[in-house]
């Protein structure tokens, strides 16, 4: 993992057995709960998360400026790496359901300083529609949107990379 400390790696992978989509839960994740587990080992390897919902915990990253380097714009993001550029969104029923992955792709798109992105989003989500129980295929879908944009000329994204994580 050049350069990170060996226990943040070990913290990052022992988290899976707690944010896994694919393990029958008896109640789904969400995604602050994803980002909560995952927080110590993001921190380890120098990521700053967000601590909150509220404005004091928000991550707010710069868009666009005004006079003597006042923002005019800031975007809301989950955990950021500076030293790397590196902008990290958890997303859960919202990734395609609610098109959270399209608000996430043009916002980082246009943060300060991330060169990378990185999408998390559960493999599958567990919804009830009319009581029945039902699986939206997020990363499959995620993965079809970024597959598109990344293969078609017509949208260049402006991230060195763009890493699609599944939970």
């Amino acid at each position: 993992m050049g350069g990170y400390p060996a226990g943040a790696c070990r913290k990052r992978l022992s988290a899976r057995g707690q944010i896994d989509s694919a393990v029958t839960y008896e109640k789904r994740i969400e995604s602050n709960e994803v980002l909560r587990v995952l927080t110590d080992g993001l921190k380890a390897l120098g990521f700053v998360v967000e601590e909150g919902k509220t404005k004091l915990g928000k991550l707010p990253r710069p868009v666009f400026f005004g006079d003597e380097g006042t923002y005019l714009r800031t975007y809301e993001i989950d955990t950021f790496e500076p030293t790397h550029g590196i902008a990290l969104e958890v997303e859960a029923g919202r990734a395609t359901m609610g098109n959270a992955i399209y608000r996430d792709l043009i916002q980082a798109s246009l943060m300060l300083d991330a060169r990378f992105l990185v999408l998390a989003v559960p493999i599958e989500y567990p919804y009830l529609s009319k009581g029945k129980q039902m699986k939206e295929a997020s990363y499959a879908k995620t993965y079809s949107v970024v597959e598109a944009i990344y293969g078609s000329p017509r949208l260049a994204l402006p991230f060195e990379g763009l890493l699609l994580v599944g939970y």
